[in-house]
């Protein structure tokens, strides 16, 4: 008996570990698609760009930025062609999970990315308050 209870909470274990929606792999990162030019990215660079990597969205997604005016790196995978600057794209291992198109000031680009990680499972630390 004692021998199949240990087997069944090994199995119960193992499946809570695999069924866990939460990706906290290191090849999460959030892809951002810019242009030369563009001053909404520049915006964007101005108000978030210097602390990004300090948050807990910046750590959990690192950025990545692709001038759209070069041929897209062989490593990724996207749903559909980037036709707006900035396009932030979120990516698991090179594939594309979500994205946010344009940037609507920093107040709603936390907001929206926090969603758009929370709806697919990417684990960050949240900000308090």
């Amino acid at each position: 008996m004692y021998k199949r209870l240990a087997i069944l909470f090994r199995a119960l274990i193992v499946a809570t570990c695999v069924g866990s929606p939460q990706i906290t792999r290191a090849d999460v990162v959030l892809m951002m698609a810019e242009e030369p030019g563009c001053i909404w990215c520049a915006r964007w660079n101005d108000e978030v760009g210097h602390i990004y990597p300090k948050t807990g969205e910046g750590r959990a997604a690192p950025l990545r930025r692709v001038d759209i005016s070069e041929p897209l790196p062989d490593d990724l995978a996207l749903a559909r062609r980037v036709n707006f600057t900035p396009t932030f794209i979120l990516l698991d291992d090179g594939a594309e999970l979500g994205r946010l198109e344009g940037y609507p000031g920093d107040d709603f680009f936390w907001g929206l990315l926090g969603q758009l990680m929370d709806q697919h499972g990417v684990a960050y630390d949240k900000p308090e308050g």
